[in-house]
């Protein structure tokens, strides 16, 4: 049930939005062997002040915090990233030195929606839920 929020200077359109949101919800389920149904993606937009990188060179940041289930490994994570780094810079122009993912993993208990509560990564064996 992982929750990816995304910061930037963009200001892309609705269409640019759902794209994203579509594109990194693949990307997510194909790198983290897991569905589509609970993945939910945020897209907030920043005034240029709002949003600083110490590396940063000129043009937009984008910033993505991937609130997820702890247990994915550093592989699957890592893969993760890259692929959706490369997407929004081939997509949006936004330079690699101002990209940046953070992942913050969380008990499958502090993942909840509506109907159901959020259980632990089962391995990669499997394939997740």
């Amino acid at each position: 049930m992982p929750l990816l929020q995304f910061d930037t200077t963009l200001s892309p359109s609705d269409d640019e939005k759902t794209a994203l949101a579509e594109r990194v919800t693949e990307l997510y389920t194909t790198e983290m062997a897991t569905t589509a149904g609970h993945v939910a993606v945020t897209i907030r937009e920043r005034e240029p002040a709002d949003l600083h990188l110490g590396r940063a060179v000129g043009g937009p940041l984008c910033f993505l915090d991937a609130e997820i289930r702890r247990g994915r490994s550093f592989d699957r994570k890592r893969a993760f990233a890259l692929a959706t780094m490369e997407y929004i810079r081939d997509s949006f122009g936004v330079p690699d030195e101002n990209l940046k993912v953070v992942f913050t993993e969380h008990r499958g208990e502090q993942l909840m929606g509506v109907d159901r509560v959020g259980g632990e990564w089962d391995g990669d064996s499997e394939g997740g839920e």
